[in-house]
């Protein structure tokens, strides 16, 4: 049957997937049983195939899908002893041991005599009962938990010790639910209220471990307590408190959205409600926190937070933005709200330094969200309806109010900050208030100037009549806050030209005069650390010139001081210590022009970018080596543990970038590792921009390859690096990132099997196989060097003892290669699926004619290596077959193995030893016998 008659026939899509499941190729057979279901109009070949790809699944670790099949083919024979049996595997695995043990000893009444049965209700039975001791045990500790909690008599310290206890038990399955089940959520809620910040922050702690990954004790949490109480204890004044209860609520929706998107079955599940209301109700409480007046501003900043992060979709490939527009109808002018107030102006609410960033950072997310230009344009509409608002009343508070929700939309979605820039009157204003003689009049303006300033449709305006206006308050200001913020101004203007040489706005030594004063800024601890951080800002721009690069590596103190700035609560400094950091690594994409497009530009008398001579390599690697010094790796670390809108998918990508400069030099990586920066790199790889995940990726590549995995990841962490590892393993990745990955899944495949199955599990092999066939000799030797390891695995030794492929054939012609490297990986694949599946020593000769040639010149060779790995190969062979002895013996191989047996000058001792057993085993099979009193043999 062709191949097109085969995906059109039910029946040949079963037995195609029933091979490939067989072959160990369990996303195959997935695949084929999914195309057979959709084709089938019969429930009994249906239910069949649901149980089949059941079995896929288990293999996979899939178990909740595993479960579902073999329920859909037991809803449609319940006799069905192997969908049953798959189903009580599968319900193992998911904990849930009572409808585990229910199957089992329904599959034991169906076959009595079947061992398999019997050994699974004897599992069963046995766990069944280590959970009851243990929830009896956890039922007592939770009592005499409560009754401490209860006991008003009770000493605060004790209080405090029993609620910590609390928490410890409800991250425990059986100690969450016996909290639940005992009443546990009312005397919580009394904790909450309680004096006493490490009771409260128990309380909400114990919340997290009953809510994590429970969508029904959740709605049944959410309904009880109230969003009202939990938006006021995050409301409060203590900042650790408020953090606390923003990651229960993160918790919560978690729980929440992926309750929606599981298929949930069982009776009890099924009856759930809808979990949206919930939901919705979540998101109106922290809409209705935005412009409160009794929220504290960390309580404000953990709402935008949830917000940020729980609103818009998590994948464009989602079409559903529902959640988006009913935010924005419902919200979007109490956010707006926020960005305007003006904490010196006396009737705003509370706020921090992070709140106008956070409030940025979520404008953006919510207008990329959007799909169409009817949704933008009505973003737009609010947006510019609020502002009008209060720039046309005639109280100056209320203009200023428009001014700053300009500058906060200038920060966030750009291109609506434009348009309301351009509304009448407002770009007038921002220019005569910054000659305001009230310092935080002239401060706004001088903001909203300097955000205006990196726009494209304002900039030149600004070029031409701001630089006059910013020099005049950077010169005549009496007030550092102004006169920094002028500077940033100056220096955003000045850094126009990139990092092109040529391309300076300001006269020769300008930019450096400006560098020097920001420095002396940022090291003044006696300025607060706001007008410190625009400092920051002003050498983001300024650091595109080479010798303010250089002059800031080599002021230490200065470094340190941003380094302590980037640890600190204000967290808008993020992104400009991102900047500052990737400008002084060099880490930038640079695309170097064609040399011929060079020639025609000049002939054609258009500008040519030039690079400055100090950012030359060895510039750029004396720099890292002084920015490893001062302690960037900590900074950058501490950075990427904040929880914050600030840190944001660029910001991350700048630190990744950073990262991967740092770890560039094979000596540079130690220290990375232990200041923390292996640990800094995993969420990096995985929550990032796509450039971002790639150089993070790169970046811990080069660690596993040159560090050992397990001191550079240690525990379960070096887990997490595998998926990253893969990721790279990417056609639109470059070679080198291809060849870094493979070298570094070798190291890892070679330290355990669960990591191998982790590999696995990846989908992994696939891809190193077709990087087997990579025409770059080193991207090809080290995909071969990581399936050497792999090969460790019964998996991966399935996939070359099924037929119909030439995998086998493959490593045989590897082994007869010129590249060394190539050739030492194949032999050494072949040598252990030889000795490891002994059936596969029968094939070689199958695959190519040229086998024994291939063979006996690894016996020749005189790199020591080669030789030990083509002995074990034919020593496997030997040992496997008889026929494939003879064939050996009728050859040159029994010279060849004559002499190495002999050993002497270049021959190891194990090559030696080897060589005899081969020959000791042809004499047991008769073919050739041993000479008396010498270590010769004959045929």
């Amino acid at each position: 049957m062709s191949e097109k008659e085969t995906e059109k026939d039910p029946a040949a899509l079963k037995e195609k997937g029933n091979n490939l499941f067989k072959a160990g190729d369990m996303e195959g057979a997935i695949c084929c049983y999914t195309k057979a279901l959709k084709l089938t109009s019969s429930k009994s070949d249906s239910a069949v195939l649901h149980r089949n790809r059941s079995a896929c699944y288990l293999k996979l670790e899939d178990y909740n899908k595993a479960e579902s099949d073999a329920s859909k083919a037991l809803d449609t024979d319940p006799g069905d002893v192997k969908a049953r049996f798959r189903r009580a595997q599968a319900f193992q695995k998911l904990d849930r041991l009572d409808q585990a043990f229910l199957d089992a000893q329904r599959c034991a009444q169906l076959e009595p005599k079947n061992k398999a049965f019997q050994d699974l209700l004897r599992q069963l039975g046995a766990q069944i009962q280590q959970k009851s001791i243990q929830l009896n045990s956890t039922d007592a500790r939770v009592q005499q938990m409560f009754s401490i909690l209860l006991d008003d008599a009770s000493k605060d310290s004790d209080r405090e010790k029993a609620a910590q206890n609390l928490v410890v038990l409800s991250r425990d399955e059986g100690g969450a639910e016996q909290i639940f089940r005992n009443d546990g959520v009312k005397l919580i809620q009394k904790l909450l209220q309680s004096k006493q910040e490490e009771v409260v922050l128990s309380a909400l702690r114990t919340l997290v471990g009953l809510c994590t990954e429970h969508q029904s004790r959740t709605m049944a949490i959410v309904n009880e307590l109230g969003m009202d109480q939990l938006c006021a204890v995050m409301g409060s004044g203590a900042s650790t408190v408020s953090l606390a209860a923003c990651h229960l609520l993160q918790v919560m929706f978690e729980a929440l959205t992926e309750g929606m998107k599981r298929e949930i079955r069982g009776k009890e599940e099924a009856i759930l409600p809808e979990p949206s209301k919930e939901l919705r109700s979540m998101l109106r409480h922290l809409l209705e926190m935005m412009p409160a007046s009794n929220v504290s501003g960390p309580g404000r900043d953990s709402a935008i937070n949830l917000l940020v992060k729980q609103v818009p979709r998590k994948s464009f490939k989602n079409p559903d933005n529902s959640l988006t527009l009913w935010v924005i109808d419902q919200g979007l002018r109490k956010i707006l709200q926020v960005a305007g107030s003006i904490p010196e102006l006396s009737d705003g609410p509370p706020l921090t330094d992070n709140t106008h960033m956070s409030c940025s950072v979520l404008l953006t997310k919510l207008y990329d969200d959007l799909k169409s230009d009817k949704e933008r344009e009505n973003f737009h509409k609010i947006c510019e309806e609020y502002i009008q608002q209060h720039f046309s009343l005639s109280a100056l508070d209320a203009k200023l109010r428009a001014i700053q929700t300009v500058s906060v939309l200038l920060q966030g979605p750009s291109d609506v900050g434009n348009r309301t820039l351009e509304m009448s009157g407002m770009m007038d204003a921002v220019i005569s208030l910054c000659a305001s003689k009230d310092v935080t009049h002239q401060q706004i303006a001088v903001e909203a100037l300097i955000h205006a300033a990196g726009k494209a449709k304002r900039a030149s305006f600004i070029t031409a009549n701001g630089v006059a206006l910013l020099k005049d308050l950077y010169k005549t200001s009496e007030n550092d806050r102004i006169r920094v913020r002028a500077l940033v101004g100056l220096c955003k203007l000045g850094s126009a030209g990139g990092t092109d040489f040529s391309m300076k706005q300001f006269a020769e030594g300008s930019t450096g005069k400006l560098a020097k004063q920001c420095r002396k800024w940022l090291c003044n601890e006696s300025l607060p650390p706001t007008s410190r951080r625009w400092s920051v800002e002003g050498l983001a721009y300024l650091t595109f010139d080479a010798d303010v690069k250089e002059d800031l590596v080599e002021d230490k103190n200065a470094l340190m001081a941003m380094f302590e700035l980037a640890k600190s609560e204000d967290k808008t400094v993020l992104f400009a210590v991102g900047s500052t950091l990737v400008n002084c690594t060099n880490s930038y994409d640079v695309e170097k022009p064609d040399p011929q497009m060079v020639e025609l530009a000049k002939y054609a008398k258009q500008h040519v970018p030039e690079e400055h001579p100090k950012d030359a390599p060895s510039y750029v690697e004396k720099r890292l080596v002084k920015l490893l010094d001062a302690g960037v790796v900590s900074a950058l670390a501490c950075m990427v543990k904040q929880e914050s809108p600030a840190l944001t998918e660029a910001c991350k990508e700048c630190i990744a970038r950073v990262f991967l400069a740092l770890v560039e030099r094979q000596e540079d990586r130690g220290t990375v590792v232990a200041q923390g920066g292996g640990k800094a790199l995993i969420p990096l790889a995985t929550d990032n921009t796509d450039v971002g995940k790639v150089k993070a990726a790169q970046a811990l590549a080069k660690i596993a390859i040159t560090s050992n995995p397990e001191i550079a990841f240690p525990g379960e962490r070096i887990y997490e690096v595998v998926r990253p590892l893969v990721s790279l393993l990417n056609l639109n990745c470059t070679l080198l990132q291809n060849f870094e990955a493979l070298m570094a899944l070798t190291n890892l495949a070679g330290i355990s099997e669960r990591l191998r199955q982790k590999i696995i599990k990846e989908k992994a092999v696939p891809k190193i196989e077709g990087y087997m066939f990579e025409e770059h000799d080193l991207v090809r030797a080290a995909a071969t060097e990581c399936m050497c390891n792999l090969v460790l695995s019964t998996e991966v030794q399935k996939l070359y003892l099924a037929t119909g492929n030439d995998r086998l054939k493959l490593l045989v012609l590897y082994c007869g290669e010129d590249d060394e490297r190539l050739r030492k990986a194949a032999a050494g694949t072949l040598a252990m699926l030889t000795s490891e599946q002994p059936e596969l020593c029968k094939r070689i000769p199958g695959t190519t004619t040229h086998w024994l040639e291939i063979v006996q010149a690894l016996l020749l060779c005189e790199i020591s290596d080669l030789r030990h790995r083509g002995v074990v190969i034919v020593q496997n062979m030997i040992q496997a077959d008889r026929d494939l002895t003879e064939k050996f013996m009728e050859s040159e191989a029994l010279e060849i193995l004559t002499v190495l047996a002999k050993g002497g000058e270049g021959i190891s001792d194990p090559v030696s030893k080897i060589a005899k057993t081969c020959l000791d085993k042809a004499v047991e099979y008769g073919l050739i016998r041993s000479r008396e009193g010498t270590e010769g043999t004959e045929p």
